[in-house]
């Protein structure tokens, strides 16, 4: 399905690790591409497991994101690569972007460099999204990411160490768009590993559905060892197993991105 412009570009992002981050951004990102999207996934982790998991060798690419945001490759299409499976581009990462944080701080419009880069693409009309992993902290990477995104999904697991820090992120968006970005909406709260038959699982989603009920996917992630082996064979759950639960999941994750961005299914 031919899209209308570069549109939509949404950020993955959470300061706590392991909360499923990268797992959602890269099976959300490779289900748009099954329903017709064209995807580009940017792979913003230094540990470049978006890049991994697509059966990439983040040490063998010859642009990376680090060549992107450096400048050492003037035109960002360069850096794309199309990878096997249906609709879905990336630019990968590797352990050279460790770096750009320091970098970034000192040059002038920090703040705004990936968007300015992402800028190239407008008008292109080469994909309807553009899928972000960010790293996780809320270091001058995911700034950037949120400064250039006009949606966040926050993946979330069900512990209560993940309310304080979900507090945190609340925070720093609501700076962001009121100084950097107006256009930057909050499109969900993805819980993920949800349990629900353990009563910790129960009482944090209770918490989180007291002050964020609104904008909590409805569709959770269930914790599951298939998303674990998908990632060890370099395949997207739907290509790894298309009928699993947590493959079914992921698509309902990607119809619901769908709705809350075009109103559409």
């Amino acid at each position: 399905m031919k899209g209308t412009t570069f549109v939509q570009i949404i950020s993955f992002a959470n300061q706590k690790g392991g909360v499923g981050k990268t797992t959602s951004a890269l099976n959300s990102a490779a289900m748009l591409g099954v329903l017709d999207k064209r995807v580009l996934l940017l792979d913003l982790d230094p540990q470049a497991n978006s890049t991994s998991a697509l059966g990439i060798s983040k040490n063998a690419v010859k642009y990376s994101i680090y060549e992107v945001f450096t400048g050492k490759v003037e035109d960002i299409s360069k850096a794309i690569i199309k990878t096997s499976f249906k609709n879905l581009w990336i630019i990968p990462s590797n352990m050279s972007l460790a770096s750009i944080e320091a970098e970034l701080t000192d040059q002038g419009g920090r703040v705004s460099y990936l968007k300015n880069i992402l800028n190239e693409l407008r008008g292109r009309d080469l994909f309807d999204y553009v899928i972000i992993d960010c790293p996780p902290s809320l270091g001058m990477i995911t700034i950037n990411a949120l400064v250039a995104s006009n949606g966040l999904i926050i993946p979330t697991q069900c512990e209560y160490f993940a309310l304080e820090g979900l507090t945190q992120l609340m925070m720093s968006v609501k700076q962001i768009k009121s100084r950097y970005n107006s256009n930057l909406n909050i499109t969900g709260i993805l819980i993920t590993m949800f349990t629900p038959r353990f009563k910790l699982s129960q009482e944090v989603l209770s918490e989180l559905e007291k002050y964020y009920f609104d904008i909590i996917f409805e569709q959770k992630i269930s914790r599951s060892v298939v998303i674990s082996e998908s990632s060890s064979f370099a395949e997207p759950l739907y290509y790894y197993s298309k009928y699993s639960k947590s493959s079914l999941e992921y698509m309902k994750v990607a119809k619901e991105i769908i709705l809350r961005i075009e109103g559409i299914i």
